[in-house]
């Protein structure tokens, strides 16, 4: 059956989507784990809630308000109360997930992710989410395996692919990490966190001729970027 105008429309936004969930994850992160930040609008919530369409207007001005006052505790109560309304309701999943994550309550968080994997299997977007939370939790290998779930469902999506950089850098696999980073900036040449992200297991790789070569691009691209590598190769 055709899909509908309204299921293609989300659908086309869901890159970009993925890409603003990750941000929720990265308050208080590392650079390395603050991917793609500087490529993300400002304001979270408002771009998240653009994925969603079982929330209606009143709960999404809530939810916006829970953010403003970095209210978590406050954000993850209201959003259990809606899960306990409608445990079919994935959109409410995300944003439990995203009020423990920001609360620091990683394995909450993961178990919220979990759920909207259960109900959305198909969605990018759930996969990510769960894999970003599982690499914070400091479960690299299971992360690993999530991530490469993600991948199954879109393989379109350089977030995804610099995700799995990262997770194979924390495991110290960096010539795996360099082909991961290489698929995204197939995708996307201008993706700063990759080249980023490059440079630095070409680092740990010893290859310098390389490194020069990605801070070269970086410096054109995203100066401070640069300076980030070159901290870190400095390291």
């Amino acid at each position: 059956m055709p899909q509908s105008a309204d299921a293609r429309a989300r659908k086309a936004i869901t890159r970009c989507v993925v890409a603003a969930a990750f941000m929720t994850l990265c308050a208080g992160c590392t650079p390395q784990q603050q991917l793609l930040m500087s490529l993300l609008p400002d304001g979270t919530i408002p771009v998240l809630l653009s994925h969603f369409d079982k929330v209606d207007d009143t709960n999404r001005r809530r939810i916006a308000e829970f953010e403003q006052r970095r209210d978590w505790e406050g954000l993850a109560r209201f959003a259990e109360e809606n899960v306990r309304k409608d445990k079919l309701n994935g959109d409410w999943w995300i944003v439990a997930g995203y009020a423990y994550s920001q609360g620091g309550q990683r394995k909450r968080a993961i178990e919220c992710y979990n759920e909207v994997v259960r109900l959305a299997p198909e969605d990018a977007l759930g996969w990510n989410l769960l894999a970003q939370s599982y690499r914070f939790d400091r479960q690299p290998e299971r992360a690993l395996q999530v991530v490469n779930r993600a991948l199954n469902v879109s393989r379109q999506e350089p977030p995804t692919w610099i995700l799995q950089g990262d997770i194979y850098s924390d495991l110290g696999r960096f010539e795996p990490a360099v082909r991961s980073y290489q698929e995204a900036l197939k995708l996307d040449q201008r993706y700063g966190q990759a080249w980023l992200g490059m440079g630095k297991a070409y680092a740990r790789l010893g290859r310098n001729a390389e490194v020069k070569e990605v801070a070269t691009v970086l410096q054109k691209l995203d100066p401070e970027l640069a300076r980030e590598l070159a901290a870190a190769v400095a390291r």
